[in-house]
């Protein structure tokens, strides 16, 4: 049974990266636990709890007489965030090629398939939030499927600042959805086939391409 307190923290936690993502809370950002408390509208105990998390994901960092600043966005962290996605995603995808079920694969080929198909005739909204949720939640199964909590854990983090990064926007543009599911169904083929070295070769392809947008070259 999870302790009322502990449930709290966790509260307060998702609170507070969802106000992040949606920048209610700004990179770089000097604030106070008593603005924390107004921004996330969660206690203060619950606020003080969290803090060490968060320092330890690396999300805020104490400044001394000032308050608590929010991760700020740099060359470092992009650089630092996509080769850390690369290296865990790398051990993941060969791993899930050699394991997973052939039913499950054909149900991801499937949907990412329809999906592109939609993509072509038009983006509407609906189709981008679908594809947004495909985007990751293709990845977070993945990394999952090692059943490695620690991994998974971290992953979850890196994904925040990885969205963070996407030139202050942490959804797919409309203009991205046919080829962030291009880029997926090149994985998705090499899954079906079972070949590794071609699975994990087109995750470096596109996480490298993920990385290029980020820094929008």
């Amino acid at each position: 049974m999870i302790r009322p307190e502990r449930r709290l923290r966790d509260d307060a936690y998702s609170s507070f990266t969802e106000k992040l993502l949606s920048r209610d809370i700004q990179p770089g950002q000097i604030v106070s636990q008593r603005e924390l408390v107004e921004l996330t509208g969660m206690p203060l105990g619950a606020i003080r709890e969290m803090i060490p998390r968060l320092e330890a994901d690396g999300l805020i960092r104490t400044v001394p007489k000032r308050g608590l600043q929010v991760l700020s966005i740099d060359l470092e962290l992009i650089r630092n965030a996509f080769q850390l996605r690369r290296i865990i995603e790398s051990e993941a995808f060969a791993s899930y090629c050699k394991s997973a079920p052939d039913a499950e694969i054909d149900r991801i080929a499937r949907e990412h398939r329809e999906t592109l198909r939609e993509a072509e005739r038009g983006v509407t909204p609906d189709l981008l939030s679908r594809a947004q949720h495909m985007d990751w939640a293709f990845h977070d199964l993945v990394i999952d499927s090692l059943g490695n909590r620690i991994i998974s854990d971290i992953h979850r983090v890196n994904a925040i600042k990885i969205r963070l990064i996407r030139n202050s926007d942490t959804r797919m543009l409309p203009e991205l959805v046919g080829s962030v599911m291009s880029e997926h169904l090149v994985i998705i083929d090499a899954l079906e086939i079972r070949d590794v070295a071609k699975t994990v070769e087109a995750v470096h392809a596109h996480v490298d391409s993920a990385k290029r947008r980020a820094l929008g070259v």
